[in-house]
Formats: structure tokens, sequence, C-alpha cells
């Protein structure tokens, strides 16, 4: 879980103007900052393999050799720890995100937690440092973005193949013992590469919301806590309506994330949630048209273009009851028809 001792000082360097970076053992370069969130930072380093190493660096510590880098780049995400329960958070998300190895889901490649001497009050925090394949094209909510202003949208076969993707990686989750459910699928959480000649490669990603699937729901106190912890990691327009408002006597499961895979599935045609787009067609409350499933579509322009069967698809994953949402067996068996129809 630890840096290197010989690693802290250019660690520390690095992301305050320096160049290099120590993840245990083996070092990377920054080249430049990809992006930035809340108390995160993600940057595209390359690893520096000195004549006086093994000559291996990374290629030791990765289990599935797919996962290694042509050209020696990865991306870093740094996150600056606050206080013990951001620290629990991060240590939580190492240990998820090892359970997984799936094509079409990201592998945590390498991490390291150090501590840092805090400058303003004198005391020690934590950073935290992990090291992921690197995907320069960016989230499904990115191309969404850049398409829009260009007028663009993806074809009925990239849609669905895009979908079945992200369909093959929920299915790992939701298929382990314990079943696990992501709790955040949305655009902003799928990467894309684009290949030529192929659909594009979609891969979910950020586990840190990703927990234990099934919970029994037994008091009032209960459903407010798992309302509370939701309403903090789960984003609002692709979260399911059994966690907006909990019943004080349920069973909650993995069709959580059917539903948010319903809402991205919308959103890959159309570029928002169904809710976001209810509400800007009419306004009003976002908990309420999701409660009452209040889904609209376009109707003039290319985007009415998707054939009527993802329409029903798409509502068919949106049922306000659970127990009546399909699970990702019944999504694969049907979209794989889907494909078959659509595809020439």
């Amino acid at each position: 879980m630890g840096c290197s001792l010989s690693g802290l000082n250019s660690l520390y360097d690095a992301v305050n103007g320096g160049g290099d970076v120590w993840i245990n053992e083996n070092r990377f370069r920054i080249v430049r900052q990809l992006g930035e969130g809340g108390f995160a930072f993600v940057f595209l380093v390359k690893e520096i393999i000195s004549d006086a190493s093994s000559g291996d660096g990374l290629a030791k510590k990765v289990k599935d050799p797919a996962h290694l880098s042509a050209d020696g780049t990865y991306a870093m995400k740094k996150i600056l720890i606050q206080n013990k329960e951001q620290l629990e958070l991060v240590r939580e998300e190492i240990r998820v995100s090892s359970l997984f190895n799936h094509p079409n889901l990201l592998p945590l490649l390498d991490h390291a937690i150090i501590s840092v001497k805090d400058g303003q009050e004198g005391g020690w925090k934590h950073e935290a440092f992990l090291l992921f394949p690197v995907h320069l094209d960016g989230t499904l909510l990115d191309n969404a973005t850049s398409m829009k202003a260009k007028k663009e949208t993806f074809s009925t076969t990239d849609v669905l193949q895009i979908f079945r993707q992200l369909c093959d990686g929920l299915k790992h989750m939701h298929s382990l013992d314990p079943p696990y459910a992501h709790n955040d699928v949305k655009p902003g959480n799928v990467l894309l590469t684009r290949r030529k000649g192929q659909p594009p490669l979609a891969i979910l990603m950020d586990f840190g919301s990703a927990r234990p699937s099934r919970k029994q729901i037994r008091s009032r106190q209960e459903a407010l806590q798992l309302q509370e912890w939701t309403s903090e990691h789960c984003s609002a327009p692709f979260r399911a309506p059994e966690l907006w408002d909990c019943p004080s006597h349920t069973d909650i499961d993995e069709r959580t994330d059917i539903w948010s895979l319903g809402c991205t599935l919308y959103a890959i045609m159309y570029g928002v949630s169904p809710f976001e787009y209810a509400l800007g067609e009419s306004g009003g409350s976002l908990q309420l048209a999701i409660m009452n499933a209040q889904v609209k579509w376009p109707n003039a322009g290319p985007k009415a273009s998707y054939p009527e069967a993802l329409h029903q698809f798409v509502t068919w994953m949106l049922q306000p009851q659970p127990a009546v949402r399909p699970s990702i067996d019944a999504i694969i068996i049907h979209v794989d028809k889907l494909i078959a129809k659509f595809t020439k």
C-alpha cells in the first residue's frame, strides 16, 4: 500500500510542478494533466525504466499482459485525502477494484497511499495514487458533448454494441459471490476508444461506489441511511426510484444498476438521461419524474431516427418496481436479438 522511500520526494515534487512520480518500485514521468474533479486529479504518465532496474518495471506486477501499454503511457489518478473517512473510502475502492477482471471493466494496475506533511497545520495527511490503462478518447459523456456540438449521433449499430459491452462488464460484477452493484452507471463513467472499422470499445470505470448489491431493509432508519448513502454516491439523473424513496421493509438488489443502465442507453442515443430530457421539456422535479418513470422521446430531427424497438427496450429497464425489472442476463439475451436484427 505504500510508496518506496526513495520516491517520496520525487512523488511530492512531481505533482507540485516537478517531473517524476514513484508508485511503489516503478517510476513514471508526468506528461500532462487530463482532468480533475473534487479532490482528484488525473494525469497522463509515461513509465521510465532505468538501466539500473531489472528492466521489467510494471510488467512484473500486472497480471494480464493485455493491460500493459505498448508505449509505456498510463493514466494516474491522484486523490487528496482530507480525513479518515475519505481514507477508508479510497482503501475500499482499491479493494473492490481488485475483485474484478473483465475486458469491459477498467483494471487497477497499481496503487500507493502515502503520508505527506501538512505545511499549514504541521500534521500529516494522505495522498493516494492509482494507476490505470489510459483511454485518450474520453468518456461517453465527453463524446456525447462533442457529437452534439457537431449535430452527430451514434449509429444504431454503435449504440447497441456500446451498450452490449456495458452489459458484459456489469454481468461480471453481478455474477460475483456476493454480487456487486456498480451504483453509479452513467455516461461519465464509461470510457470509449474509437476503433477504425469497428464499434467503439466501451469500458466501465470508477468503482468508488461499488458495493455488495443485496441489502435487507427492515426499518425506517435503515431506509433513510440507504437514501443518505445513495444521495452521496449515486448520480441523481441515473438513480433508481427505490434509492430515492426506500420502503421501510424491502430487499434491494443489483437491479438498481439495471435502472441506471436503461438511463445510460437513452443517453447513448440522446446525450442525456431521460429524466434530464423530460425536465428540459416541461420542468418540474427530477425525483418526481423518476418516481413516475416519466420518459419522453425526441420527436423531431435526426435524433428521432432510432428504431422503436430501442425505445421499448429502454422502457423495459425503466420499470419503477424493481421486482419486475429484468436481470442483466435477460437484457443480454434481448440486446443480442436487437443486434442481430439491426446490424447489417
